[in-house]
Order: C-alpha cells, then structure tokens, then sequence
C-alpha cells in the first residue's frame, strides 16, 4: 500500500525515530516481557484462580500474543526476522505457525485490499461464488458478517481455511510448510501436555476454552477494518477505541495509520494519529468508528458488508502474484 507523507510528516517521524524510546524499543520488550509472564502466571495459577476464571484470563493473554506476533513480523523490536521469529514462535496462538502468518500478513499489506482472492484477509467471496454456493453456506457466510456471527463462526471459517490451505499445499507438491508445522504441532504438543499434567488443565479446554475465544476476540479488532472503496486510504479504518482496547490490540485500530506507516511501532500509532487526526479523517473520507461499542449497537445482527463483492465477480480476475489465501486469525 502507498505511504502518503508530506514533508513536515517526515521530518517529524525522522525526528521521533531517534528519540531514544524509539530506537530501543523499550515498551515492546517490556511488552513481550509482560505477555509471556500474563500468560504463564495464570497457566500456572490455574487451580488456585479456578479453571472458569483462568479461561477468561488465558484468553485475553492469548489475544494479547496474537496482537504481539503482529507486531513482531512488522519489525519490531529488533531488525532481525529469525530473532522476533524466535520472540513469537512459542505455539501460544495454538492454531497458526508464526511463519506462515507472517507471510500471509504480509501479503495482506502488499494486496488489493478485500479482494477475495489477492487479499488473505478478505472477507468477501467472489459474486460468482456467492450466487454459486448452496442456501446453508449461503446463511453461514452472510451470518459471518454481523459481529455475532463473526464472534461465534469466524474462528472456526479460520480453523478450517489454515487447515485446508496446509493440506492444498502439499497436496499440490508444495512441502515449504511442513518443517513448521511439524515444529509447531509438537511444541503445542509439549504445551497441551504441561497444561494438563501441571496446571490441571486438559487439552480440550484449553483448545475450546481458551483457544477459540482467542479468535473470536480477535475477530472483534478486525470485523469491519477494511471497506470496498476505490481509493486505498478511504479502505482502512480508524476506531478511536478506548485504552483497554488500544492496549489489547496494540493500537492497531487506527488501522489506516498502521496501514500507510506499517514500520512504526505500536506505542507510537496513537501519536502519529494525534498529530495529523485532521489529515487522516479526510483521507479515509469518514470511515472513523468511535469504540468498538459503534460496532456492537450497530451490527451486533445486522450484516456490516455483503458478502459478494460488488467490482470482483469470479476468479478469472484474480492477480498475477496472489498466493495462498488464509482466513485471518
């Protein structure tokens, strides 16, 4: 996507990269400290908190690991790939090797956003395959898109995308993947089993209590993050959420300031939205949501999007250079 600044906004990112904050990235070490250490001091604590209150707080921890992992693909806090891969490898996301997120993310942020095929993260279905589909997947796709049902069916539409694009992978001759999974499957393996013998919890809560709501959690950042809009800064959202939100999702619901400045760090997203809010409003042409509570009152069962696209109808427009397609996670 296009990076849109003019001089002053240079001079001052310039300027705020050196301030020492900046460079050393201390709030996201301390960040990655903070994740792991939330999220193994309840592991740990399970029994004596009980398991119903561990869940909860397991998920918002795991949730807290997913925005993390993003933030590390993008660069952050070191300028070595194999080291933030190292930092977010552990299997705490349970469904998805950071790797093959990283490259999937990454694809999302160089694609014609939404395009069902070109756009890993797209939520719209091509209008051929749409008006193809049968009435049960037809009920399913377009429940998706109410924040209800992108809560309750999402992570299950993403559970069976990244298992059916390991499986099509191989399948096609394709065995890039496999060493990560393999690596993934049995750390999670060696982590299902601590959980279970150490903290008393079993494999299958952890998977249904703890892992899917992760996803549906997740889901609430990303359920309305991007709209069908010709020009690419009227694509992205800004959802002025509050702080418990900002820090869960490491701001990244000023979506379209992450979206035209992906190397700025986390911590520094809600200043450069601050210092050109003007600017940003009118590029995006009044996609602003005040607070996921917006989007709660108003498309809790009412479908935010249709589900076909209205410019791309079937697969023969599908760009050159599209890879493979995840759900996102």
């Amino acid at each position: 996507m296009a990076t849109y600044l003019d001089n002053r906004q240079r001079a001052e990112l310039a300027h705020a990269a050196r301030h020492w904050l900046w460079r050393s990235e201390l709030p996201t070490w301390l960040l990655i400290v903070a994740v792991y250490a939330s999220w193994f001091g309840v592991a740990v604590n399970a029994n004596r908190i009980g398991l119903p209150l561990a869940c909860v707080l397991l998920t918002l921890a795991t949730t807290w690991f997913l925005s993390l992992q993003h933030e590390l693909l993008h660069g952050h806090p070191t300028r070595l790939p194999w080291l933030n891969a190292l930092l977010g490898a552990a299997p705490l996301g349970i469904w998805l090797p950071y790797g093959i997120y990283r490259r999937s993310h990454l694809e999302h942020h160089a694609a014609d956003l939404t395009h069902p095929d070109g756009d890993p993260e797209s939520y719209f279905l091509f209008a051929g395959d749409w008006h193809a589909a049968g009435p049960l997947v037809r009920r399913l796709y377009a429940a998706r898109n109410t924040l209800t049902g992108r809560v309750l069916l999402q992570p299950a539409f993403a559970i069976a995308s990244i298992g059916a694009d390991a499986v099509d992978r191989v399948r096609h001759g394709n065995w890039e993947d496999v060493p990560t999974w393999i690596a993934h499957l049995l750390a999670l393996g060696v982590l299902l089993v601590w959980l279970d013998t150490s903290c008393g919890m079993p494999a299958w809560l952890v998977l249904a209590g703890v892992g899917y709501p992760a996803l549906s959690l997740a889901a609430i950042r990303s359920f309305h993050e991007h709209r069908v809009d010709p020009p690419f800064g009227a694509r992205s959202v800004i959802n002025d959420a509050g702080w418990a939100w900002r820090l869960l999702f490491l701001n990244n619901n000023y979506h379209l300031v992450h979206h035209d400045l992906p190397a700025v760090p986390w911590f520094a997203l809600a200043w450069v939205y601050r210092r050109r809010a003007g600017d940003y409003l009118a590029r995006t042409d009044g996609f602003l949501v005040r607070g996921y509570r917006e989007w709660i009152f108003r498309y809790a069962l009412r479908a935010v999007a249709p589900v076909a696209h209205p410019v791309y109808h079937a697969p023969a427009e599908r760009p050159r250079d599209a890879g493979g397609h995840h759900e996102r996670t």
